[in-house]
Order: structure tokens, then sequence, then C-alpha cells
């Protein structure tokens, strides 16, 4: 069993050294608008339109015939009726995964407390394998393969991962390792030093430049022709994104470092993530064409 390090934080020494200079944390209300016991949190937003965006850009997809060699194998109606499987996915997933991989024992403790979606805690691991899981019984259910679905959703999947980690930022939550960075934030529940707003980093990474280099995967090399490369680049586009950031990234609190001062949970998770991704893209071909032995 993996033992938290008890240094998750500079000691005494080195906070000194940084200076109390930073940006001002932008306080923005994570809640847009309530009306009595209803409120609308910029974090369940996020999710709402990144999955709206994602339905209609790979209905986009799946209708512009010169991306394919052939009829694309999937018709927007399809991509209609997955839209309540993926959300079902999403959430469940990722609700889920965080029980397990982040916080076991304090949910074991309080079970009610997983039925709060809206305090936060939800994994990337635990959405994407909901939605996996989603994917391969609805394509199953519809006879077409699940690499060109998870081709078209993976396309337009990034925009919903940044915006989620903007609302991260909003909520101040999930915030990086102390720093001397002059673009360092002092957030609220963060301590009284600057720290790296980690969570911009992976709304870039995992978001803006994830979708840029899906795009011109999709639209200038017409990599949907070869089912199952978009998905690969996507998986280890992400996974490859959020190691980068984990190192800029404060550990969860109740886990710590799982070794040295460096390893994370979500290193460990995203390496194979890595590895599938990239063997994805290693064994790709266009439709018609024998995969690699």
């Amino acid at each position: 069993m993996f033992r938290p390090s008890k240094r998750t934080e500079p000691a005494l020494t080195e906070y000194l050294l940084i200076p109390l200079s930073a940006l001002p944390f932008p306080h923005i209300d994570p809640v847009i608008v309530q009306v009595g016991p209803l409120a609308i949190h910029w974090y369940g937003l996020g999710y709402i339109i990144g999955i709206l965006f994602a339905w209609w850009y790979a209905k986009k997809l799946v209708t512009t015939d010169r991306l394919w060699a052939g009829p694309s194998p999937i018709r927007p109606i399809d991509i209609d009726d997955f839209l309540v499987w993926a959300a079902v996915g999403v959430v469940l997933g990722g609700r889920i995964g965080y029980i397990l991989f982040y916080d076991f024992a304090r949910y074991l403790e309080n079970p009610l407390d997983i039925l709060k979606i809206w305090q936060g805690g939800m994994s990337f691991h635990g959405g994407f394998a909901g939605t996996t899981l989603a994917m391969i019984l609805f394509a199953k259910s519809r006879g077409f393969s699940v690499l060109s679905l998870f081709d078209v959703i993976a396309a337009g999947a990034p925009i919903g991962l940044g915006l989620v980690r903007v609302t991260n930022f909003i909520n101040s939550e999930l915030w990086g390792r102390v720093t001397d960075a002059p673009w360092a934030f002092v957030f609220p529940n963060g301590g009284p030093f600057p720290r790296h707003p980690s969570q911009l980093y992976e709304a870039l990474l995992e978001g803006f430049v994830l979708f840029v280099v899906l795009f011109a995967l999709v639209w200038a090399g017409r990599k949907l022709r070869s089912p199952g490369f978009i998905a690969g680049a996507f998986v280890a586009g992400y996974a490859a994104a959020r190691i980068f950031v984990e190192f800029f990234r404060e550990p969860d609190a109740q886990l710590g470092y799982l070794a040295g001062d460096w390893l994370t949970m979500g290193m460990v998770l995203s390496t194979p993530m890595v590895l599938l991704g990239l063997w994805l893209m290693w064994r790709a071909r266009p439709a018609g064409s024998p995969a690699p032995a």
C-alpha cells in the first residue's frame, strides 16, 4: 500500500526565500446564481458546456464526408442517442474514480457525502473509464467500431477538460506548489504563500493545446480514416500533459507523495495511458488495411 509522504509543503526556511508579492486572486463566486436551495455552479456548468460541445462537434465530424475514406460508420442520430450514455459515464465514472483513487477512507466514513457532487471531487481517470465503458456498450449495440466512436468523441473532449480546469481555479481548489514565479497566486484556502496556478496550466495543455493538435490531425491529417488514431492521440496527449503539470501541482493532502518528493497518484494513473495511447496510434491503419501484427 502506498503511504503518503509527510513532506508535501516546503520547509519553513524555504518559505522565507519566497517573495511576498503575487498576483491578486480574482475572487469569483463559485455559484453563478442561486434561487432558494437550487444553485448553479461554474463547476457544473463547465461539465455541461463540455459535453454539449463534444456532442455538437462529433455530429459535425460524422456529417463531413471528406474526413472519411468512405461513408461515415456513425450517423448523427447515433451521436444524439449517445449523449445520455456519455453524460452518465462521465459523471458516474468520474465520481467513483475519485472515491476509489483519491479519498476512499473519507467516503467510507461518510457515505452520504458520495452524493454531494456539487462540492467537487471528480477524477478524470474515472470519467475516462466510465465513458470508455459507455462507448463500448453503445457501439456494440449499434454494430459499428468503438474506435471510430472514440475518435469523434475524443476530438472534442479537450474543450470540456479545459473549462473544468478553469472552474477548479475559480473554486480555489487543486492549486499548485509554492513558487516564486511572478505569475503565482495566493489562493484563499491555499495558505499565505504564492502558488503555481496549476489548474490554468492544465486548462492550457489539456484543453486548448490538445484540442488544436487533434483539430489538425482530423482536418489536415484526415486521421479519422484510421480508426483509433485520434483516440490514441487524445489519450497519450492528455496523459503526457497531466504528468508534466503534476510536477507543479500540490498533491492531494490525504495522499501526499507516493514516493520521494515528486511521485503523485496522477502520475501513476496517467503513465499507462501514455502507453495505451501510443499503442492505439501505432496500430491504427486506414479502414480496410490490415493492422500490424
